[in-house]
């Protein structure tokens, strides 16, 4: 792999935090690129809008990851996983980010700028980065499943 490429996007509760890790984003050699899609400065966009263009950007391959900040990450980890073929998951310690990936292949982190600190806000995405799932672990089996759910459903 090359490098991460990540969409990031936020509503105006969660702006300062994106910003922060945008930063942060764009200057890690394991990222490849990053594509904001908002909120702006004086942006005042709904979570879920935010949530779904970077959820269908995932979805369609043309990023490898997405990273939301809302208030408590939970609005927005709901409205991405609307988005067929999305796990989206709101993760505020090290131990459920990493099992976010390695058991859940989740590709979407959501974070709450009202739950944690920045400083633990940065460990965790750069802990985030450093995770990949490996299709040949015995967590493989259940993300397929996850997968059959959604087909029936949206069937």
């Amino acid at each position: 792999m090359t490098g991460w490429r990540i969409v990031i996007g936020a509503d105006d509760a969660g702006y300062e935090y994106k910003e922060l890790l945008r930063a942060l984003l764009e200057d890690d050699p394991r990222v490849a690129g990053v594509v904001d899609v908002g909120v702006d400065a004086d942006g005042h966009t709904p979570y879920p809008q935010v949530a779904s263009e970077a959820a269908r950007l995932v979805a369609d391959g043309e990023a490898d990851r997405g990273l939301l900040v809302c208030g408590t990450g939970l609005g927005m980890a709901i409205a991405a996983n609307k988005v067929r073929g999305v796990r989206a998951v709101t993760a505020h310690d090290s131990y459920s980010v990493a099992r976010s990936v390695l058991s859940n292949d989740a590709q979407i982190l959501a974070l709450g700028a009202r739950v944690i600190g920045p400083e633990l806000a940065k460990t965790l995405v750069d802990g985030w980065l450093g995770l990949q799932f490996d299709p040949q672990s015995p967590s493989s089996a259940k993300v397929d499943l996850i997968g059959e759910i959604e087909k029936e459903e949206s069937a």
